[in-house]
């Protein structure tokens, strides 16, 4: 019997975040303590609440302008090893609590150096903080080092992530406007990544459409999709059967995961809603689909309640629930042996034990 969870079921669920900003989900009690301390004077409210209803307000406005300035804030006051050593261990506490089992987080390196840190200084910094959160609270984090799209530092960033890929870097993203600044302007980046056999994923199919998509994986060769909602374009729904296109046909066949991210989608105009999240048809036809938070802070969710509007809104139960999950481990940077130790040592354990004793039976 699948039964449809509540959110304080969905906390206890053993989950995995593959899609998470670590300037995006600061907590805005550090935000003002790091303002203060950094002087840092451009934060519109030095009220924790205050600060945390503007976030939101700001990445609901339907401004572009707005919601970019909020990251200007969090960056802002991330510009020393001891800010990003906090923000690293409070993430790693925070998504603990969510019932997080295994999480990759990632940042932009090169965003940090207003105080003179060196990109490995940075790097450093923020490995110390997961490794901390990973002593306290037993939750594996794993880094991806992102370059700036509309920047001409990605090789740069690429050599920092095979540098530190033993050290708890585990990937390579780039992030920014996809109009005008294509995956293929970094493809020295993406070809020198794939000579070294480590691996990346890159933001595409959010605010641009499949173009952004087939130059992802077909030019640069991305083991992942960041987002990868406009995918749906190349879907043809008419008369109730669904028709994939040639490149939606290949990335099912290749199963090649999308981050999506429903709460982020919405707020980006990459959705309308959660009901109209093109996450409900990618699940039916069976897509390496993969549910993630991407801004904490802006969209004020949580891995668990992301999933919760997903039961709301589809009838999810808890086999798609662990079904998402798996997708999630299973689609991990992680070392094979570890990946597989999590999905049949923890997710399918923990998801087979609250099938019985929580959720309610679907209607």
């Amino acid at each position: 019997m699948n039964v449809r969870p509540t959110l304080d079921d969905v906390r206890r669920a053993p989950k995995v975040l593959l899609h998470d900003h670590l300037d995006g989900g600061v907590r805005p009690a550090t935000v003002v303590d790091l303002a203060r301390e950094s002087g840092y004077g451009d934060l519109p409210t030095t009220d924790a609440d205050g600060l945390r209803a503007w976030f939101e307000d700001s990445s609901n406005s339907g401004s572009l302008e707005r919601y970019l300035e909020t990251f200007g804030h969090t960056v802002g006051v991330m510009q020393s090893a001891e800010a990003l050593t906090r923000v690293a261990y409070e993430c790693g506490e925070d998504l603990a609590k969510d019932g997080i089992v295994y999480a990759e987080v990632r940042y932009a390196p090169e965003q940090h150096l207003r105080a003179g840190l060196t990109l490995e200084q940075v790097v450093e910094a923020v490995l110390d903080g997961f490794a901390r959160a990973r002593r306290d609270f037993g939750i594996r984090v794993g880094t991806l080092v992102t370059a700036m799209r509309h920047q001409a530092r990605s090789m740069e960033i690429a050599e920092l992530a095979v540098r530190y890929r033993d050290a708890g870097v585990v990937g390579f993203d780039i992030a920014g406007a996809e109009a005008g600044y294509p995956p293929t302007r970094h493809l020295d980046a993406f070809e020198y990544l794939q000579r070294e056999n480590a691996h990346f994923t890159i933001h595409a199919g959010e605010g641009f459409g499949l173009p952004s998509i087939w130059q992802a994986i077909q030019w640069c060769g991305a083991d992942r999709l960041g987002h990868g909602v406009r995918i749906i374009d190349d879907i043809d729904v008419t008369g109730g059967e669904a028709r994939l296109g040639r490149l939606a046909d290949y990335v099912r066949d290749k199963r090649i995961p999308l981050e999506m991210c429903p709460t982020s989608n919405i707020q980006t105009g990459a959705a309308k809603s959660i009901a109209e999240h093109p996450i409900g048809l990618l699940r039916r036809l069976s897509f390496r689909v993969t549910v993630n938070t991407d801004n904490r802070l802006m969209s004020g969710t949580t891995l668990s309640e992301e999933f919760a509007k997903l039961s709301d809104a589809f009838g999810y139960g808890w086999d798609d629930l662990q079904w998402f999950t798996v997708n999630a481990m299973k689609s991990a940077f992680a070392p094979f042996n570890e990946r597989l130790e999590l999905i049949n040592g923890v997710i399918k354990p923990g998801f087979a034990q609250l099938k019985w004793s929580g959720g309610r039976p679907l209607a």
